[in-house]
């Protein structure tokens, strides 16, 4: 990790600094004191005394002494992911062997093999926090290695990830940016597949403040705001469930919880709605105190008591009691209507269940012992070998982890009955491949609950079905835009390979021909070459492109000469020096010029940028310059749909940008207006945006039913400030409900 000290926010005097060390380490061993064995405090009296050595030259980028940092982190592990003392000891020494003199014998020495292999796991991922050279996509299969072979790495690795986004204030901007997309897609998942829900709630809402400043400032103000009424609204509402389940003779606590900003956010964004409208801002969480054999019977007796006292709505029941979700979560979750016409969410659980859902797998594992119940971990765990195992790139591998292994899941029966678990969003042909990756090639379609679906029909958990197979079926190239699995996908992309492959001998071959008459060699160079030159992935995909007439072989003698039997390009394409380090190699280092801040959106630029079409972005808006292979610097806004993906990704291609002052050019964006449709609102608004504001409106469709409308205007605006101004005024216009910004292309 880089330890390079940016302006020192903390001040202690060395004396102090001790002081302050000590205290933080005695605070770790408070809390593990119920975990103790003798023999334990010893241990980690050498393990905090070997990582306070290793790191003493060391500080953080705000300046404080390094050694807080791994104390910190085992804090984590110890009170919110709750694992215990060889966990601790793993912790402590997290960053040693990467970053100091302490090797990996010296740990085995001190501390057994266990304890050395989780550093190793932990060692070998470590890269993924900040580099900027290496793809992260590789770096992230190197965590599934380990994790598979013992999850307390990936723990102790969310663990130490949630530290960092904690203490990231003191980093720069683009590393703040970089860190929190890399958070926010992959991270935050995995922590709510390993079930801490706790954490990624955390995770999520950290990661927003840095990549959606002003959303984050305005949700977190206007929560403040409502805070003291929420919680009268919400004593209001407890007070009659605890009262009744108590005089039933269930031993229950129910608090309250407001909701995180980032899943208001959601909400907001997916229902369209202002904050304000978003219905359940709050969660009743209703914990039981019952013996296991009667969990079910009492979380059902709880539910029925409650929508006795307020009317359910009956879309909302979520029955995680019958199927536990794959990280072990259990409970009921359902939305009534309170008093004053609110939506509250009531989440029924057991002790046990609730300890499950905040300390997820450690838990998990703790109610697991002595039980022969294989968990539901376990093969998630030989899903994810499996999927390792397949020979896919690693930005493909990350792409289907995501949806494959971080989504929720489905249940679904065979015939005969057994239950399969799919990820949200699966196929009939994601199933027939769970069945048998030969019934999934020769898939040509399927009954779902006994009726006839085509093989790219989504399921629903409960859906029982059956598969139809046809041994003329192959599978075709298409099928890839609707499995989600990765154990379809790789087995899509074997056949495909396959078939590829038999293609691409008949290119082989002309090519071979071809080379021979204008006398040059079949050698490994000059096929590379080629490949290079048609800027293919491969040899392979060289010969079949040639094989299907997508390259015509007569342009090799215009452009290309040969030399002795070598083929070489006649001279080298000469680029702008102004803008020739923004198309380095996807794969080298960024250099330092790179890395500086761009200024652009001069009229005289000559810069060669292009705004990205997937968000359209404005000057004012918060962005970030992205380095593509053969477009040059594509300027994206840091809240694009693709933005998490590309800084996670292709981090080192990322480039500081920001706008120039600029009245001169004009930029299109668009707004989608909804309100009462009154005679006249067409004019009111075309009044103010060309007659008084003075923007010129590139189009403008308009659409009324049933008393509403909804017009979507597209204008050229100078900058954000303009835009702003623009929406303001708009939304004080009678009988206007909603204004907002497309946040997606412009057709």
């Amino acid at each position: 990790m880089d330890t390079d000290v940016k302006a020192p926010k903390y001040n202690l005097s060395e004396e102090e600094e001790k002081k302050e060390i000590v205290r933080q380490y005695r605070a770790l061993l408070r809390c593990l004191k119920p975990k103790l064995k003798p023999g334990h405090r010893e241990l980690l009296r050498l393990a905090f005394e070997m990582a306070a050595d290793a790191h003493k030259t060391m500080r953080r980028k705000s300046g404080e002494p390094y050694i807080l940092h791994p104390i910190a982190v085992a804090r984590i592990c110890v009170e919110e992911i709750g694992l215990g003392v060889r966990s601790t000891i793993c912790a402590l020494l997290h960053d040693t062997v990467e970053d100091t003199d302490l090797t990996l014998e010296d740990i085995e020495r001190a501390f057994g093999s266990e304890i050395a292999r989780i550093i190793d796991g932990l060692t070998k991922i470590a890269n993924v926090v900040d580099t900027n050279t290496t793809q992260q996509a590789e770096n992230f299969k190197k965590i599934l290695v380990t994790l598979t072979d013992d999850p307390r790495v990936i723990l102790i690795k969310l663990a130490d990830r949630l530290h960092n986004m904690r203490t990231l204030d003191s980093m720069k901007r683009e590393k703040q940016l970089k860190i929190s997309s890399e958070t926010v897609y992959v991270y935050a998942p995995l922590a709510h597949r390993m079930g801490l829900y706790t954490i990624k709630t955390e995770m999520e809402d950290l990661a927003m403040k840095y990549l959606e400043p002003d959303i984050y400032r305005e949700i977190a103000r206007k929560l403040a705001e409502t805070r003291r009424e929420r919680t009268r609204y919400i004593n209001e509402f407890i007070k009659p469930i605890k009262e009744g389940l108590e005089k039933a003779g269930l031993k229950v606590e129910v608090y309250g919880r407001p909701k995180s900003i980032h899943s208001i956010w959601n909400k907001m964004k997916k229902k369209g709605v202002a904050f304000e409208e978003v219905y359940d801002l709050f969660a009743i969480r209703v914990i039981l105190e019952t013996p296991p054999d009667r969990e079910k019977e009492d979380c059902w007796k709880a539910y029925s008591m409650i929508t006795d006292m307020y009317t359910p709505s009956p879309e909302r029941l979520r029955d995680w009691l019958s199927n536990p979700k794959a990280n072990g979560y259990e409970a009921l979750h359902t939305t009534v209507m309170g008093s004053q016409g609110k939506w509250v969410e009531v989440q029924i659980r057991t002790k046990r269940m609730n300890e499950i859902a905040e300390k997820g797998l450690a838990a998990h594992w703790k109610y697991k012992e002595g039980t022969n119940d294989e968990s539901r971990f376990d093969k998630w765990f030989t899903q994810i070998r499996e999927a390792l195992a397949q020979d896919v790139s690693s930005i493909d591998f990350l792409q289907d982890f995501k949806t494959s292994f971080l989504a929720e899941e489905i249940y679904v029966y065979t015939p005969k009955g057994d239950v399969k678990m799919l990820p949200v969003g699966a196929t009939a042909l994601d199933f027939a491949f769970s069945v048998h990756s030969v019934v999934g090639s020769k898939c040509i379609g399927a009954k779902v609950n006994h009726k006839l679906v085509p093989i790219s029909h989504k399921l629903r958990s409960g859906d029982q079905i059956e598969i139809i197979t046809s041994n003329k079926q192959k599978p075709h190239e298409d099928w890839l835009n609707f499995v989600v699995t990765t154990k379809a996908k790789s087995k899509i992309k074997d056949a495909l390979k396959e078939e590829k492959r038999k293609v691409a001998g008949e290119g082989k071959y002309t090519l071979q021909r071809r080379l021979e008459s204008i006398g040059a060699a079949v050698s490994q160079a000059n096929i590379e070459e080629l490949t290079s030159f048609y800027k293919l992935a491969s040899p392979l995909d060289l010969y079949y492109q040639i094989a299907v007439k997508n390259i015509d072989l007569k342009e090799l003698k215009e452009e290309f000469q040969v030399l002795g039997d070598k083929l070489v390009l006649p001279k080298p394409v000469k680029t702008d020096p102004e803008i020739k380090h923004y198309e380095p190699d996807a794969n080298r280092p960024a250099h330092k010029k790179e890395n500086e801040l761009i200024i652009f959106g001069e009229s005289s630029d000559r810069i060669v940028y292009t705004l990205a079409n997937c968000c359209k972005p404005i000057p004012g808006d918060d962005v970030f310059g992205f380095v593509s292979t053969g477009k040059g610097l594509i300027i994206h806004r840091t809240n694009c749909p693709n933005a998490a993906r590309l800084m996670s990704n292709f981090g080192h291609r990322v480039v500081k940008t920001k706008w120039a002052k600029n009245k001169e050019i004009s930029f299109l964006t668009g707004l989608k207006i909804v309100g009462l449709d009154d005679v006249g609102v067409i004019h009111k608004i075309t009044n103010l945006v060309s007659g008084e504001l003075k923007i010129n409106i590139a189009a403008l469709t308009v659409e009324a039913k049933e008393g509403l409308f909804e017009g979507n205007i597209k204008l050229f605006v100078h900058d954000k400030e303009e835009l702003d101004e623009l929406v303001e005024r708009l939304k004080k216009l009678p009988g206007i409900e909603a204004v907002e910004r497309y946040d997606t292309e412009l057709s």
